[in-house]
């Protein structure tokens, strides 16, 4: 399944980038699978998503949790609980 990724405010400057296109595996079903599989690329990835971290996430750009489904062309968005202009 294909998705789009979308990195905000401090997550996108550690992360160093805004927005990209990833195919994840089957067992990636949820918006909080596409966390966890994301960290596992380690470094800066794993920093800035880390469990441990406060973030926000959207599904097709309304707010959501970890465990809401994904499904192929969906977008899922990372950000800090407060961002500025």
């Amino acid at each position: 399944m294909k998705i789009q990724l979308r990195f905000f405010a401090s997550v996108r400057e550690t992360l160093g980038v805004t927005q990209e296109s990833v195919t994840v595996p089957e067992n990636v079903t949820t918006v909080g699978d596409v966390r966890a599989f994301l960290q596992q690329r380690g470094g800066v990835w794993a920093e800035a998503l880390a469990d441990k971290r406060s973030l926000r996430m959207a599904y097709d750009q309304n707010m959501t949790d970890a465990a809401t489904p994904i499904q192929d062309g969906g977008e899922v968005a990372f950000f800090p609980p407060v961002t500025g202009g």
